[in-house]
């Protein structure tokens, strides 16, 4: 390796690592509240077979389950501006990830939910509580532990697919590393650096995940020797 190379990547990486930490995790962590919010409603709409709304649940779903996340972004950011909608890019990331993710995401609690046995929603209701406390109280912090391994496998993809939205013009590391590559002309070392980014941050994130579960399975045990 050149001495130039490595001095082209020492410099470049503390502006990697800035727009790393400035654009790439809040978006990231953005959209994942944004999507998790919109993908409860979802799977709790289809649950309760709410008239209309559960059928454009399902449409939704299907549309955004069965198209590219590209795709959705280019018609968002280049595509919505020919009916009068103009959204700066930013924008347009955050709307386009939070629906595409919310459509899987609602798949997965939906599931968690159903999987949550019957007998605790029947016991709920032979004790008094009402049917949100049953849900809130009783059925969801189950189906969140069912889903939580399923859930922080959909943000460390996502985190990776925020690199989607240097298409659309939004500086984040991935542009930022375009960049730089168009005036240095090392367009492999560069690349090759923020990937060696994304994985200590995907790294970072299953760590996480390793020892949440590990928590959750503790909790879970405990409580089982208890009863």
């Amino acid at each position: 390796m050149s001495e130039r190379l490595i001095q082209i990547l020492l410099s470049a990486f503390p502006k990697l690592l800035l727009y790393c930490i400035k654009v790439t995790v809040p978006l990231t962590i953005i959209v994942f509240i944004l999507s998790l919010i919109l993908a409860l409603c979802t799977a709790l709409v289809q649950i309760y077979h709410v008239k209309i709304l559960d059928k454009f649940a399902k449409f939704y779903i299907w549309l955004f389950r069965g198209t590219p996340l590209i795709v959705q972004l280019y018609i968002i950011f280049f595509g919505l501006p020919s009916i009068g909608i103009t959204l700066n890019a930013y924008v347009s990331a955050v709307i386009a990830f939070s629906l595409n993710y919310a459509a899987y995401n609602s798949e997965t609690i939906r599931a968690a939910i159903l999987a949550v046995p019957e007998g605790q929603t029947e016991a709920g209701y032979m004790i008094g509580l009402s049917g949100f406390k049953i849900m809130t109280r009783i059925v969801l912090p189950q189906a969140a532990r069912i889903a939580f391994p399923t859930l922080m496998g959909s943000l460390i993809g996502l985190s990776k697919d925020t690199s989607l939205a240097a298409s659309i013009t939004v500086v984040e590391m991935f542009k930022t590393a375009q960049q730089i590559a168009a005036s240095t002309f090392e367009p492999m070392a560069l690349y090759c650096e923020v990937a060696l980014i994304y994985l200590v941050l995907c790294t970072l994130l299953t760590f996480i995940q390793r020892s949440l579960e590990s928590r959750l399975e503790w909790k879970k045990t405990d409580v089982e020797d208890a009863a």
